[in-house]
């Protein structure tokens, strides 16, 4: 190779680092840009929330969300863009909007004089007194050591929310025997047919069973389930679920008896079942660093839905599961089930399990093929965070 020769090929190499600089100086001048208007459009959401908390609008208005990402993917499309990764972020950005209006609220009975939550310094009690504080009502908490005071408390609440463990919910109602008639009653408990019963046959006004389907470390309430038992006199406590739905959750109607029946399947079963799997790991002992390591997307997830059971409070667990004896039959024919599905394995029965496989499909029907395309949408965001974390 000639010295004119290199020195060509030299001048191509500074040629293309140069190009390449000059690229990336571009783009990180576009994403400081895409910084700042992300920045101007978090003041305009702040005093979009600020005008919802004087006009009652809920936080979260579904229709409105729907016609945006609509909107926005055809317009990616037009541009030549991945819809779903404008999809993508707008649901991003949305998220985190709905959080800069989780400031303050509409308070739908500025007439109560205040609201009780027996149980409200607990996890979840403090939730939804920090939520009715920011709506504009007094907040009074009753929690140990304070029922000197329950009384005079009592004497003038519009509504008294029960927060306290299952296993205290029904002792804890039995006595508020002597509230205002016109007080409003409800718990939160994730049992309903027991709290409700007891509540019907202490208090003689309003009552409503109550489930949030979440935990004490959620930002908002926006897009979050709440599940409604009506008790009594339901005109009377319209006021609360309509706060409900100013705080942006969903409400889901169901009746007491029902709604554990599910929760056998949607609770218990599935705390059961991550229980049973931790346990048996811990037993086994196998290096968990290696089975990470050896693991795709959906084994570390599922793994991190096992993992996360027991970074929470055990005595909440063993409640939700030993309190319900629907859940214990449930269990019972599950183990049945995993004995059928072992003496299947043991048999080498291959076809055998291809055929129960195909009616299990039968039954899950659509809802297996959106399950397959959302848990994509999963993976490839847990994909993305693992390879931040390992520096892979």
């Amino acid at each position: 190779m000639t010295r004119e020769t290199e020195n060509s090929q030299q001048s191509d190499e500074n040629e293309q680092q140069l190009d390449l600089g000059q690229l990336r100086q571009q783009i990180d001048a576009l994403d400081s840009e895409l910084v700042q208007i992300l920045a101007k459009r978090s003041v305009l959401t702040r005093k979009v929330g600020e005008f919802k908390s004087k006009t009652g609008l809920p936080i979260y208005v579904p229709s409105r969300e729907a016609q945006l990402l609509e909107s926005r993917k055809a317009q990616a499309k037009e541009a030549g863009l991945s819809e779903s990764l404008i999809e993508d972020v707008l649901r991003r950005v949305m998220r985190e909007s709905y959080q800069t209006q989780n400031k303050q609220y509409l308070c739908t009975r500025p007439d109560i004089k205040n609201i009780v939550i027996v149980g409200g310094r607990g996890a979840l009690g403090s939730k939804f007194v920090t939520l009715f504080e920011r709506s504009g009502y007094q907040v009074d908490v009753i929690d140990k050591g304070d029922w000197h005071s329950a009384e005079a408390l009592f004497s003038t609440a519009g509504l008294v929310l029960v927060a306290v463990p299952i296993r205290q919910t029904e002792q804890v109602i039995r006595t508020l025997d002597s509230l205002p008639k016109d007080c409003v009653l409800a718990d939160i408990t994730s049992v309903k047919t027991g709290p409700v019963e007891t509540m019907l046959a202490t208090h003689k006004g309003p009552v409503v069973g109550l489930h949030p389907m979440f935990g004490p470390d959620v930002p908002g309430l926006v897009k979050q389930v709440v599940v409604v038992s009506h008790g009594r006199e339901a005109v009377q406590y319209e006021w609360l679920l309509e706060q409900f739905r100013i705080w942006g959750a969903a409400l889901i109607e169901s009746e007491p008896q029902r709604h554990d029946e599910a929760m056998a399947f949607i609770q218990v079963m599935r705390h059961f079942s991550s229980f049973v799997y931790g346990a048996h790991l811990a037993g086994e002992n196998p290096c968990l660093t290696e089975l990470l390591q050896l693991s795709s997307p959906i084994y570390r997830l599922e793994l991190a839905m096992v993992g996360r059971l027991f970074a929470q409070d055990p005595v909440l667990y063993g409640d939700i599961i030993f309190s319900s004896d629907t859940g214990k039959a449930l269990l019972k024919r599950f183990h049945g089930r995993f004995d059928e599905a072992m003496a299947l394995l043991e048999s080498g029965d291959k076809q055998q399990f291809v055929n129960q496989f195909n009616d299990i499909a039968q039954w899950f029907g659509d809802y297996a093929n959106q399950c397959l395309a959302d848990s994509k949408k999963l993976l490839l965001k847990a994909d993305d965070d693992r390879t931040l974390e390992t520096g892979v």
